[in-house]
């Protein structure tokens, strides 16, 4: 509580005029409440994915982010501004196209963000540089949603570095927009096998990560098994063996589909039920963040063009002539 005037600290003051102390003290208690009611108190912290106890004062003006989906997250909760440099794969919202690349998550230019003077770097739990950065004077928070919980984690201790109350709301939002996702999976699509290719190799996506959890919300299941890891390599003849109801690819690796071993004998193939996604749409899916649920709505209108159901935007249809 800030100092009283030194006559209120006068004895005779207080017997002389004790109303009119009263009501000033009174008054600078409740302006005092007020803003502390507002702020964080002093000294306040989070701890970040890498367990660092990171503090939340003062509240930054200047960020840079390496990792998209954190970058999409403090734009979601109305702090695009505040971004100054992000890493070389963020591309949303289009503002932050314009923004200074400072590398990527892996290999980020030290020099490059320590210029754009940062009084916040976002960086991925597993990213390097992380160290080098704090050792250099910066304020670092690791940070890296890898499921819905961790989303929904990551938007709230976001949302108390940044210093805004809105972490809330946009999980309300997503939570909202996932079950409009879920009510429009046809009912002939439910319970069936889906393999998820996420990049070339080629990678999946298995039981246990989060696009994993995506597809068992929408009532599917997923042919790669969880104990896997969340994006394990598969052979090409494992998914020959698994013989999936709906293959769901990027389309850059859709076209080369029909030449890999055993493929062509694939039902979903034969039957045109695969659904590819372009670059735009892809980079919707397989972020971990505020737009998961609108990936659940891509793979919504895939399975509705699959299974015969409403056309769909989102998503085409590919296999053998």
């Amino acid at each position: 509580m800030p100092d009283l005037p030194p006559t209120a600290h006068r004895l005779t003051d207080w017997v002389r005029y004790p109303k009119a102390v009263l009501a000033w003290a009174v008054g600078v208690l409740a302006l005092w409440c007020a803003v502390s009611a507002q702020a964080e108190p002093p000294g306040a912290t989070v701890v970040d994915d890498r367990g660092t106890v990171v503090p939340l004062q003062p509240v930054p003006r200047r960020i840079v982010s390496l990792l998209p989906s954190l970058t999409e997250s403090v734009c979601a909760l109305g702090q695009c501004a505040k971004l100054v440099g992000v890493d070389r794969y963020s591309n949303y919202p289009t503002s932050v196209q314009q923004l200074t690349r400072v590398g990527g998550g892996l290999d980020p230019n030290i020099e490059a963000i320590v210029a754009l003077k940062p009084d916040l770097v976002l960086v991925a739990s597993s990213a390097p540089g992380t160290e080098r950065l704090r050792a250099l004077g910066l304020r670092v928070a690791a940070l890296e949603p890898k499921d819905y919980a961790s989303a929904v984690r990551v938007l709230g201790t976001l949302g108390q570095l940044l210093g805004v109350d809105m972490a809330s709301a946009v999980v309300q939002t997503m939570e909202a927009d996932m079950r409009a996702a879920v009510a429009q999976v046809p009912a002939s699509a439910r319970g069936k096998r889906v393999y998820f290719e996420v990049s070339p190799g080629p990678y999946a996506a298995s039981a246990s990560s989060f696009l994993g959890q995506t597809l068992e919300r929408l009532g599917l299941q997923n042919t790669v098994a969880g104990s896997l890891g969340p994006f394990p390599k598969v052979n090409p003849e494992f998914v020959v063996r698994a013989q999936p109801d709906v293959i769901m690819v990027g389309d850059s690796n859709a076209d080369t589909m029909q030449s890999r071993p055993g493929w062509s004998s694939l039902t979903a193939l034969r039957a045109r039920r695969v659904c590819a996604f372009s670059k735009d749409e892809a980079d919707r899916l397989v972020r971990a963040g505020p737009r998961m649920a609108h990936g659940a709505a891509l793979v919504a209108r895939c399975l509705q063009t699959v299974y015969g159901a409403a056309p769909a935007r989102a998503g085409n249809q590919v296999g053998a002539p």
